[in-house]
């Protein structure tokens, strides 16, 4: 029993460490945490109609800047996260907020990537705008756009993503 329990501990202590944020977070932001079955995924559905899908040691918090009981927004500093707002959703919308990039929406599912001191935005459905931390000028993209965000000051670029990019990065959720 002692064996067990010493191969299992660390494997537990990794796991509390990683979905910390989100089981810290989960009532006091109105988000129910699930596991994602076979997966070290976490999936989270939030009041006013909010899903979001946390790539397996994604770090991120969730924020409720009005304090109102509800998540409407998060931070995100490495890894993935995929976003589902359907429109006609209660509330405002939802915010991203990474290190180099803020990603704003109100119905729609999109995905934020943050890795290698770059923000990577992709839109599956509706319309996101990014805009760095400290501009005010910002794109928007569309079902099948996608924008890579880099330290620094130059204009964003909206690019439609290939297959294999969009693939590759809904396969990080199951997808």
């Amino acid at each position: 029993m002692g064996t067990i329990f010493r191969g299992v501990a660390p494997a537990l202590l990794a796991f509390t460490f990683c979905m910390g944020a989100a089981f810290a977070q989960s009532p006091k932001s109105g988000c129910a945490l699930q596991p994602v079955g076979g997966t070290s995924r976490q999936l989270l559905r939030c009041q006013g109609g909010l899903t979001i899908v946390a790539e397996s040691g994604a770090r991120f918090t969730l924020v409720d800047r009005n304090r109102d009981g509800k998540a409407d927004a998060a931070r995100l500093q490495s890894k993935a996260l995929l976003l589902e707002f359907p429109a006609g959703s209660s509330g405002t919308g939802f915010q991203v907020s990474t290190p180099q990039a803020i990603a704003a929406v109100r119905g729609t599912k999109w995905a934020v990537d943050v890795a290698a001191g770059k923000t990577s935005v992709f839109v599956v459905r509706g319309a996101v705008a990014v805009r760095r931390p400290t501009g005010s000028a910002g794109v928007v993209l569309n079902p099948g756009e996608g924008v890579d965000v880099e330290e620094g000051t130059g204009a964003l670029t909206v690019k439609r993503w290939p297959r294999a990019r969009v693939s590759a990065l809904m396969a990080r959720f199951g997808q």
